[in-house]
């Protein structure tokens, strides 16, 4: 008997957007070795596997092509998505047990949120060393804004550039990427314009060549750590809580769209949501071999 996966554009804006993932329901019955193979078969980055839970609402479970993680956003939002699309559950706060620990998950009629780490800032970087390896010179990015390196979960480097037209001409030299990438151990760049296409908080490009990554269409993590970084340089609000849109994905013809929440508590940040819409495309049947 096959096992169904549903395929998810998890943060679409459209139809071609999004990022791509994999969910399967009900799948106790499954050993580790047949999750990897369905997660093969499906060839996505991440398929995301759900099981009953003793500790949280739902236990879920990811698997790239070769191997298990601990956490994977994309698959979240496309799994809670999924669950509430399926009637299995409505709007209100969940938890998710994960090898990464129990995450609280909140879904709106519309939107799903998963909860990240609160920010930590570390390094301010040479902005001529950053832009030669986006071949770009100095001149192009924003004078009042660093070369940072944030993180509320995974650590980028958040680049601010001058005008959406000189985000969208960059041409990474992906060596140099990689290169510095493993320098100051990060897991890639976030490049952000605060021009947009449609009055968004930011117009970003995200590029993770040392993970096989050369342009992702869509980061929840990195947008998290982006919302963060405005907030301290006061390019939004400090003192009122808010709910910021980030636009990504347009360069590589996957426009998506990445909502974060932002939680301040006497001009700190307290919380920090990371979230989406997904759309189903498929249902797909594998065999479990």
């Amino acid at each position: 008997m096959g096992v169904i996966v549903y395929t998810l554009y998890s943060f679409a804006k459209d139809n071609k957007g999004g990022n791509l993932a994999g969910v399967v329901l009900d799948a106790d019955h499954l050993s580790d070795i047949q999750m990897l193979n369905i997660a093969n078969q499906v060839g996505f980055s991440e398929t995301a596997f759900v099981h009953k839970s003793n500790k949280a609402t739902f236990k879920v479970r990811f698997f790239t092509p070769n191997s298990e993680v601990d956490l994977c956003g994309h698959a979240t939002i496309a799994t809670f998505s999924l669950l509430r699309n399926r009637g299995l559950i409505g709007s209100g706060i969940f938890s998710q047990e994960t090898k990464a620990g129990i995450l609280n998950i909140t879904v709106d009629h519309d939107s799903v949120y998963m909860n990240q780490i609160l920010p930590k800032y570390y390094d301010i970087l040479d902005k001529a060393e950053i832009a030669d390896s986006l071949n770009l010179s100095s001149n192009d990015c924003l004078n009042n804004l660093p070369a940072q390196i944030v993180s509320t979960g995974l650590k980028d480097v958040i680049v601010a550039v001058k005008s959406i037209k000189i985000l969208s001409s960059i041409q990474p030299d992906f060596a140099k990427i990689s290169e510095l990438s493993k320098k100051y151990n990060v897991i890639g760049y976030h490049v952000f314009s605060l021009e947009t296409k449609f009055g968004s908080t930011a117009h970003c490009r995200n590029f993770a060549p040392l993970y096989d990554i050369k342009e992702e269409s869509a980061t929840g993590t990195s947008n998290g750590a982006l919302a963060c970084y405005l907030h301290n340089y006061g390019v939004i609000n400090k003192d009122q809580s808010s709910e910021l849109l980030f636009e990504q994905g347009y360069s590589i013809g996957k426009p998506s769209e990445i909502l974060v929440r932002l939680k301040i508590k006497k001009d700190k940040i307290s919380e920090v949501l990371v979230g989406g819409t997904a759309l189903i495309r498929d249902e797909l049947t594998f065999e479990q071999l």
